[in-house]
């Protein structure tokens, strides 16, 4: 059994791939992040998974939105608010 309270632990993979949008975006409260980066520090796979989203950012970079079908357009941005109304896991 894991020592939940050491920093890093407090966060699951899961909740680190769902929020690291947000992390990316510096939209998080600091202790979120600080719980992220922690996590981060600890776990390969998650660290790992960072730097290809990361990397993808910067080689994809900008898509327009007008660029985009409308069905498709719908489809993403229900998808963000989805996400975005879901609440943060920890403190």
């Amino acid at each position: 059994m894991s020592d939940r309270s050491q920093p890093g632990l407090a966060i699951d993979c899961a909740e680190v791939v769902e929020l690291l949008t947000d992390y990316l975006e510096g939209a998080l409260r600091e202790p979120v992040r600080a719980e992220i980066e922690a996590h981060l520090a600890l776990c390969d796979g998650c660290d790992a998974y960072l730097a290809q989203m990361t990397s993808t950012i910067h080689a994809l970079g900008h898509v327009p939105v007008e660029s985009l079908a409308a069905q498709l357009r719908n489809e993403l941005l229900t998808a963000f608010r989805t996400i975005h109304t879901r609440r943060e896991p920890i403190a």
